[in-house]
């Protein structure tokens, strides 16, 4: 959803950005090292380490390496089918996630099983020049969007002169602290002001079962309609990543004009 005219691009956010700053790699000597001990012969038609390891994994349960499926994709699409999500969990990335809100990593953060964060803190954070995700609905309305825009700008001011009284404060009846903990008291009272709209940035770490999980959870159309968004992005950077694994998830067209995330093999 573009920006409309006259609305300052570098404050307010319409989209939030997906980085994949961690992948996994194989070490093929111990691969090969546990294949000679057990006598077997083991190949795969794909690079893609989170996809040889998920294979390994799956093949491990039944020392099947050699026998029965040859390509990575049949292999994986049948540990799909057949719903062995534990032989996923091997398969792991990290996203950096930046241009979402607070009320979107309130939600976020409830996948806690195969998932790990770590997120900007407003404690130490100044928020002074803090940008705000704008909600999709806004986006469709100027006239909604000038409103928004008018409260935040309020709340911001607000923070400002809040911040500044408080870290006064501080200073003055606690001129023992140092300098980092008299900001930190300040800004840590202060943030009790700053709206759920205010931009987050949040490194995540999960497995590829939590994210498949959390595709379909917040790729639905009964999702909200920010994280939604990001859910869209999510999938962008992991069917890149491994078109195997998440071979059977898909983008759909809705009537809403905006995607939703589809998986064939509901709750792998």
């Amino acid at each position: 959803m573009p920006n409309p005219p006259n609305f300052p691009a570098g404050l307010y956010i319409t989209k939030p950005k997906v980085y994949v700053v961690g992948r996994q790699t194989v070490v093929s000597e111990e691969v090969h090292r546990f294949l000679a001990d057990e006598g077997m012969i083991f190949t795969t038609d794909t690079e893609a380490a989170s996809e040889v390891l998920s294979e390994i994994a799956g093949r491990t349960c039944y020392m099947s390496f050699g026998k029965g499926r040859k390509s990575n994709k049949e292999y994986l699409e049948n540990i799909l089918t057949s719903k062995h999500g534990s032989v996923l969990e091997h398969a792991v990335w990290c996203l950096l996630l930046t241009g979402v809100s607070r009320a979107l990593t309130h939600e976020l953060v409830r996948h806690r099983a195969g998932f790990g964060y770590s997120q900007l803190s407003q404690r130490y954070v100044d928020e002074t020049d803090a940008r705000y995700v704008v909600p999709p609905l806004f986006q469709e309305s100027a006239e909604l969007r000038g409103k928004f825009e008018e409260t935040i700008e309020h709340l911001r001011k607000a923070y400002v002169e809040l911040a500044d009284a408080a870290a006064a404060h501080v200073q003055q009846k606690y001129p023992e602290l140092p300098p980092r903990d008299r900001r930190k008291w300040a800004r840590q009272a202060a943030r009790a002001i700053l709206p759920n709209a205010c931009e987050t940035k949040i490194f995540v770490t999960g497995n590829s079962r939590s994210w498949r999980h959390f595709l379909e959870l917040r790729g639905s159309v009964h999702a909200d309609a920010e994280i939604r968004l990001l859910a869209v992005e999510v999938f962008k950077a992991l069917k890149r990543e491994s078109p195997n694994i998440f071979q059977d998830v898909e983008l759909v067209d809705e009537p809403d004009g905006m995607p939703s995330v589809r998986i064939v093999h509901s709750k792998v």
